[in-house]
């Protein structure tokens, strides 16, 4: 790999050389990552920027929002809003989608995001981040609606997210594998740091929250037990339990060592079909996790190819190490 490819050097090559991705979509990329950036300076300001703690308001899924959650979310829009890339957004934090105002020109693309991944772990210096994914507006449409956004996940044009942790991570995919930038303080850049990341396809790692193991399906405990079981047990070899409560933590994790994430379908909730979104994290983090050699499903079919019926839909995913994945899978096909 060449040393000192920023950013924006490594996206021209992609449009320009390889042909992967039309200008719009570049320039699109370009804002998104600059707008991490600016979220990245109030993350890491914490108290002396006076961004910790509630801001005593409920977001569309009857969340608590913190000071971040808006921060980021406002950061996001007002960075994206003008620059004549976009036609509509759509945020986890918000109702319903954010049309690009009429003062400015319209593009043929959709974004959506979540702001800021992992709140609960904003006050205790624990690493949250960004996601977000762009899907292109079905042609033909005078407008703007919320239909336009419901595509299942494999129509997405690209995806990615940034971590904000140690280091500031941004992680990206257009459809031919994934690419992994650092943010060099100093020189204001991203800078690309890995390509073509893979994930290994058996793994000695899972991540689940163990508090609700009294909720989980047969097929889950199932696939938990042996794993607790260790080298005695069916499977063999011992396994470690990691759980950070931020998706994006998570997820960066199994793209840099291996691993499987499970936020499962659970008793608490039966009417629901999980607890993340499906457009807003599921699809994202699915397709950079296939582009990376893993799989990802909602326990029994690809979650790129669930068709979404509404804006803030929910759905259970089982992601990471493509062996681990389709054994969990299976036992819930079995079940």
């Amino acid at each position: 790999m060449k040393k000192n490819i920023t950013l924006s050097r490594y996206l021209v090559e992609q449009q320009r050389v390889d042909g992967l991705i039309p200008a719009q979509l570049r320039l699109l990329i370009e804002v998104v990552a600059r707008a991490c950036k600016r979220i990245s300076h109030s993350v890491n300001k914490g108290a002396l920027g006076d961004v910790l703690g509630t801001a005593g308001s409920e977001n569309v899924q009857g969340e608590v929002q913190k000071k971040l959650d808006i921060i980021a979310n406002e950061v996001l829009i007002e960075a994206n809003e003008w620059g004549g890339h976009l036609a509509a957004m759509a945020s986890e934090e918000m109702d319903s989608i954010y049309l690009v105002p009429n003062r400015y020109p319209q593009g043929e693309y959709l974004l959506m995001f979540d702001p800021l991944d992992g709140s609960s772990n904003i006050d205790v210096n624990v690493s949250i981040g960004t996601i977000f994914s762009v899907l292109k507006k079905p042609e033909g449409h005078p407008g703007v609606t919320e239909d336009d956004f419901l595509q299942a996940g494999a129509q997405q044009v690209a995806a990615g997210y940034c971590v904000y942790g140690p280091q500031t991570t941004l992680v990206l995919t257009f459809g031919d594998g994934v690419a992994m930038f650092t943010l060099d303080r100093e020189q204001g850049s991203f800078v690309l740091t890995q390509e073509n990341v893979r994930i290994p396809e058996d793994t000695k790692e899972f991540a689940i929250n163990m508090s609700n193991m009294r909720h989980w399906d047969e097929p889950v405990k199932r696939y938990v037990d042996e794993c607790l079981a260790g080298v005695e047990g069916p499977r063999n070899k011992d396994f470690n339990m990691r759980w950070i409560a931020s998706m994006v933590a998570d997820v960066h994790r199994i793209l840099t060592r291996g691993g499987v994430f499970m936020y499962p379908w659970d008793k608490r909730e039966p009417n629901k079909p999980g607890k993340l979104r499906l457009m807003y994290e599921a699809n994202p983090m699915s397709w950079l996790v296939e582009q990376a050699g893993g799989a990802a499903t909602n326990g029994r079919e690809r979650i790129l190819d669930i068709q979404p019926t509404k804006l803030h839909e929910r759905v259970s995913v089982v992601l990471g190490s493509k062996n681990e994945v389709e054994r969990i899978t299976r036992y819930h096909t079995e079940a």
